[in-house]
């Protein structure tokens, strides 16, 4: 994924929404449902996030929790 494409989210976020990618940060995520509830930063390595404009909001979502969006016309 790369700036200015076009994504939905998937996973952990309900509905699904569309939003445009404006940049592509690194970030650590501390993911519960698989780690636990008591965080330790230590064992986490950064992953990369996109920040995504959907409607007026930029949120930073983890790009393993997104899918590209084919806009192809061929």
């Amino acid at each position: 994924m790369k700036i200015g494409d076009l994504v939905k989210t998937v996973r952990r976020y309900g509905s699904m929404q569309v939003g445009l990618i404006t940049d592509i940060v690194e970030k650590k995520c501390w993911r519960t449902d698989e780690l636990g509830k008591k965080v330790d930063w230590n064992k986490v390595e950064p992953e990369p996030h996109a920040v995504v404009l959907i409607g007026e909001s930029y949120l930073t979502i983890p790009v393993a929790d997104l899918e590209l969006i084919d806009i192809s016309l061929t």
